[in-house]
């Protein structure tokens, strides 16, 4: 597996990318001396980096299909792996319930200090989520209803997500606030496009 590094963010943490189609994401998020991995892939170069950032505190998974190595890196770190959390107590986190379906829960978290949201699977920046010049995107089948109740409200300075690279500065809060936006106008051009997107990606 070949991962690097992104939304590299010094005392406050960092990210790392799977090098595949689904450019997996996971991150660290570092406050106060302590550090949670944040839907974690088991690459060992970014858990020890993590690791150096402060005492490893917990594994957050956001989404409850996406289990990746949440547990094995919780259990080998010997911290609680806390799934779909409603609040993770002692953290500076605020947790956002994004879905709460049968098939389909997934909280987000936000980072006031920090002006971090991270999100999980509703919003996405690889080639599977946007539309043209657009930096980031609604998941294909939160598009007619996308979830902007849940995060519009939020004017982010670090945009992270579970499957790209994240947006930072003042583009960060723009690509989310133009992917919930035009989410449902977009679905059409999405599904026409979606073959050449999925050959840019496998390439």
């Amino acid at each position: 597996m070949r991962c690097d590094v992104v939304d590299d963010r010094g005392a406050a943490g960092f990210g790392w990318i799977v090098r595949e189609p689904m450019t997996r994401t996971s991150h660290a998020l570092a406050a106060d001396g302590r550090v949670w991995l944040v839907d974690p892939v088991d690459w060992p170069e970014a858990i020890e980096r993590a690791a150096a950032l402060g005492e490893p505190a917990g594994v957050i998974q956001l989404l409850d299909r996406h289990g990746r190595d949440c547990a094995a890196v919780a259990s080998r770190l010997g911290v609680a792996h806390v799934l779909v959390p409603e609040e993770i107590r002692g953290s500076p986190f605020e947790i956002v319930p994004v879905l709460r379906r049968r098939r389909w829960r997934e909280s987000a978290i936000w980072w006031p200090r920090e002006r971090t949201l991270v999100v999980a699977e509703a919003i996405g920046t690889n080639a599977f989520f946007p539309i043209g010049s657009d930096r980031a995107g609604v998941h294909v089948l939160l598009k007619p209803f996308p979830p902007r109740r849940q995060l519009g409200g939020f004017a982010p300075e670090h945009l992270l997500v579970g499957h790209g690279p994240g947006v930072h500065g003042s583009d960060a809060a723009r690509a989310l606030e133009v992917a919930l936006g035009r989410s449902r106008l977009s679905l059409a051009r999405w599904l026409v496009t979606l073959p050449a997107r999925t050959r840019r990606a496998s390439g």
